[in-house]
């Protein structure tokens, strides 16, 4: 996975940039990850201690983006990989579920159960 990171009126420090690689690589290479592009800003109010975190993950299909802050980067950082882990884990269940959907089996299971649906509503409709 390619890293970019860039800082904002700033200059980074090369401990930040490994903590943020170490927190990155968590992330399951299973996953496809292409690029990670890690933005880390000063909140607009240089009294208020607040230090944005910005992440764009580029993946097959739509690229997943989070923006969190906190009292330093590196909560913003932790933040920000956790959100991005379930929208990841969100992201790879619903593609194995469509995955599955598509199954041949499981089309003809969902004709049968319309078919049964259909002659139950005919049924009561003669019923009546």
């Amino acid at each position: 996975m390619d890293v970019i990171i860039q800082s904002l009126g700033f200059k980074h420090s090369s401990e930040l940039e490994g903590y943020i690689q170490k927190k990155l690589e968590k992330l399951k290479p299973s996953d496809r990850i292409i690029r990670a592009n890690v933005v880390l800003f000063q909140g607009p109010d240089r009294n208020t201690p607040e230090d944005y975190c910005e992440i764009r993950l580029e993946v097959p299909g739509p690229d997943l983006f989070v923006k969190e802050h906190g009292l330093s980067f590196e909560q913003s950082v932790d933040s920000c990989v956790d959100v991005l882990a379930r929208q990841l884990k969100k992201a790879h269940e619903k593609q194995v579920d469509h995955t599955q959907r598509n199954n041949p089996n499981d089309i003809l299971t969902d004709q049968l159960l319309s078919s049964e649906d259909d002659n139950e509503e005919g049924g009561s409709l003669n019923a009546q």
